[in-house]
């Protein structure tokens, strides 16, 4: 599995497991559990969730495919807006520990700006981190203007990632917001890296360069995510056969003429766009 190397040095798979909406169902619990250990043992090691994802339900799950193999996991949780106060950080953060059966977390984000104070939120997870109870910390959906604030705190420079949407046809980060992180040395993790709905990977573009590459739409999707060697992609994998399908998908390096073809149907930015979210 490819690498990406996080700003502290910290090598992390390209293509890791995300649990939007795993763990809801008890009837597809087995399946779902199956299919992310099965991804750990294809690389897929880094594991995305957050207290968000089923109100617990989803790290719960986690809990289970991780017992026994918290070693090879870069588990990563995020926490609401609400809960990110100077004493909400710290209860949020024990409650996502004891729901993954974990002393630590190796990326605690914040899933969203909201309505407490960033300097609150940043303080708080700099006290976690010099307990031991998260190893690093980042922000998603955070914008240019948000980063920009976020890193002239104090101890703001500490900010590992900023987890946004990207995809082909969610590519407005590219505009600022990506060479923003790149000139700071600092990774993006791209949530929903297949679109959402399926209406992505109808595109007759990504079908015409999977027929070139013998892959899938799917495959050349996660493919174009990590062209450039600083991009982690997050896709959500509830089968066995997707687990695969997105472990090959890493070793698949898209032409010129791939690239251009994607960006005739998904055109890159001409101007500032507002940041897109789920």
């Amino acid at each position: 599995m490819a690498q990406i190397t996080l700003r502290d040095g910290t090598p992390v798979p390209a293509i890791g497991q995300g649990t939007w909406n795993v763990g809801d169902a008890r009837s597809s619990a087995a399946g779902e559990r199956a299919a992310l250990r099965a991804g750990i043992d294809r690389g897929l090691t880094l594991i995305d969730t957050a207290e968000m994802y089923g109100e617990g339900k989803s790290e719960r799950l986690i809990a289970d495919v991780i017992a026994g193999q918290r070693e090879r996991v870069f588990l990563v949780s995020k926490i609401y807006p609400h809960n990110a106060s100077a004493a909400g950080v710290a209860r949020a953060c024990a409650a996502s520990l004891r729901r993954l059966g974990t002393d630590y977390l190796d990326l605690y984000l914040l899933h969203w700006r909201g309505s407490h104070p960033l300097a609150e939120t940043i303080a708080a997870f700099e006290r976690l981190r010099a307990a031991g109870d998260i190893r690093r910390w980042g922000v998603s959906n955070f914008d240019t203007d948000d980063m920009t604030e976020l890193l002239a705190l104090p101890e703001g420079g500490q900010c590992a990632t900023n987890q946004v949407l990207y995809h082909p046809d969610a590519r407005g980060i590219e505009f600022d917001l990506l060479p923003w992180c790149r000139r700071h040395s600092m990774p993006i993790m791209a949530y929903s890296p297949l679109g959402q709905a399926g209406d992505l990977l109808r595109s007759p573009a990504l079908a015409a360069v999977a027929q070139r590459h013998g892959a899938t739409p799917a495959q050349i999707a996660l493919a174009w995510c990590l062209r450039q060697g600083d991009v982690i992609a997050i896709p959500k994998a509830a089968t066995l056969d997707h687990v695969n399908e997105n472990a090959a998908a890493a070793a698949i390096v898209l032409t010129e003429r791939d690239l251009a073809t994607i960006d005739a149907a998904h055109p890159p930015p001409r101007r500032k766009q507002p940041l897109a979210m789920l």
